[in-house]
């Protein structure tokens, strides 16, 4: 049998308070793609970030052997010199850079001190015709969608001449068409000899492109799972994952809805630069009291741009219409006004828009809301661990103490967090845009009881979301929208997703 390309043997690691890794074993196969699922802060990515150098020899127990030989990497420039490269979820490109400066940053090739540009750019186009970027090399990298930043990513790392690539949820914040580019092209580069490493929540795309699994969870192995044998499917991962069958994959919720709470009247926004071209056009919907009712859209019909200008008209220009909040107009003419009046949104964006990754879990939660601890001129500061601790709870935020940094949080318990700082501001509803992107299965489940919760408690929940299967678990009615404008309305026992694509690609116009 062929030797493996990699084997990483009795893997440890620990950081303070927590013991991130504990025995850790894995084994890759040359050539294969090899996927790595758990839940959110099972190790996933701790794991691979000891294989690439960022956590360095000596900061972890066991040992790592790549094509045979053991191997103490001090740096990530270490790992890369042997040919592992790792492509992170952050993708490190820089926007103001061109794609061919982006491709040799930090691994140029000078003469004398001086880079040949000329040469680079002939490289970046043959990297790129591999990846299938046809864009000229000198377009900055703030040009380009995610999905072909993505690419710009792999085709820096064929140029530094890898034998293992390591992806980091690379399809996490694409769309269908990019992420079926992106694992085409591993199928192709797995066509060439090149062994890939995979973290992904994904389970349909592992399922198509991995030849075998690793499932992580706690930290420790639980088991590597051979496509080529059979038995393998998102059932058989979960049960892995979670350690329990997940036979209904949302809990058990008997809505209890109410009267009208919420209600957008003809409404339209128009575009924030051209103020002649409207984003949004008539849209009118309801959400009553005890109800979460779901938007189901594909990218760019406008999802994100109706909450947004919804909530305080933070997106848009020229907003026309009416909103009413319990039967009373309301005008809200900023985020402050929104909060006010009882609405919050939570961005699909966590790390952008919904967290300061420089905050601890206390000033995070507390951050929309200080107005409820303020004493005079100061924060009652021990009120406000009170509730962050209630709300750590609670919500069950997986994390030694509510001092920690947000930022060192896995992406369900970040979520956790954005939830928590928006319950605290008591909001009569919810607006959730993407409430469980980059989230695992058991994460999502926590989250789906959350957002159940919420509904009991009699407030509205607006939910966006990519996954229809998300919208037709959760929801008790579901809205489609193309080219800006709502055009149908689903109960949910009337919808499914030959329905809902259906109306999702009509003309709206």
């Amino acid at each position: 049998m062929a030797q493996p390309i990699l084997e990483m043997r009795s893997i440890t690691k620990r950081f303070p308070g927590v013991l991130a890794l504990s025995d850790v074993n894995l084994t890759v196969e040359r050539g294969e793609i090899h996927a790595i699922c758990g839940e959110n802060g099972a190790g996933k990515s701790t794991l691979m970030k000891v294989l690439s150098g960022v956590y360095p020899h000596g900061s972890y127990e066991g040992d790592i052997v790549f094509e045979g030989e053991p191997v103490s990497f001090k740096d990530i420039r270490h790992s890369e010199q042997l040919g592992i490269v790792i492509i992170h979820q952050e993708l490190a490109l820089i926007p103001e850079l061109s794609i061919a400066e982006n491709i040799f940053l930090g691994n140029e090739t000078a003469t004398r001190g001086v880079i040949n540009w000329d040469e680079a750019n002939h490289r970046a186009i043959e990297l790129m015709a591999r990846v299938g970027l046809r864009e000229n090399p000198l377009t900055p990298v703030k040009h380009l969608g995610i999905g072909k930043q993505q690419l710009v990513e792999i085709a820096k790392a064929l140029s530094k001449d890898v034998k293992l690539l390591i992806l980091d949820e690379p399809t996490a914040a694409l769309n269908d068409d990019d992420s079926t580019h992106l694992l085409d092209l591993l199928k192709g580069l797995q066509g060439k000899g090149i062994t890939s490493i995979m973290i992904s929540h994904k389970l349909n795309e592992i399922e198509r492109v991995a030849d075998s699994i690793t499932i992580i969870r706690d930290g420790r192995t639980i088991e590597t799972l051979h496509v080529s044998e059979g038995a393998v499917d998102e059932d058989r991962i979960i049960r892995g994952m979670v350690g329990r069958d997940l036979a209904h994959r949302f809990p058990d919720h008997i809505p209890q809805i109410g009267e009208v709470l919420f209600e957008v009247r003809d409404w339209s926004v128009g575009h924030p630069h051209d103020h002649s071209r409207l984003v949004i056009q008539g849209a009118n919907l309801k959400v009553r009291r005890g109800e979460i009712v779901g938007i189901a859209g594909l990218m760019g019909a406008g999802r994100t741009e109706l909450a947004r200008s919804i909530f305080g008209r933070s997106y848009g220009s020229n907003h026309s219409g009416a909103m009413f909040l319990d039967g009373r107009e309301i005008h809200l003419r900023s985020v402050h006004h929104a909060i006010r009046a009882g609405i919050a949104y939570v961005s699909e964006d966590r790390k952008g828009l919904g967290l300061n990754l420089l905050d601890d879990i206390k000033t995070s939660i507390s951050s929309a809301a200080l107005h409820k601890l303020r004493r005079g001129f100061t924060v009652d500061e021990q009120e406000e661990v009170v509730v962050a601790e209630q709300y750590r709870r609670s919500f069950n935020i997986k994390a030694p103490s509510i001092a920690a940094g947000v930022r060192k949080l896995s992406g369900g318990n970040q979520q956790k967090v954005v939830l928590s700082k928006w319950m605290f501001t008591d909001p009569q509803l919810l607006i959730l845009d993407e409430p469980t992107r980059g989230i695992d299965v058991g994460a999502k489940f926590e989250i789906y009881g959350i957002i159940q919760a919420l509904a009991r408690e009699g407030k509205g929940v607006l939910v966006i979301s990519s996954e229809l299967p998300e919208l037709l678990g959760l929801c008790d009615r579901i809205y489609t929208l193309a080219e800006g404008g709502i055009t149908h309305e689903f109960d949910k026992d009337d919808a499914d997703q030959e329905s809902l694509m259906r109306y999702m690609t009509v003309d709206a116009r």
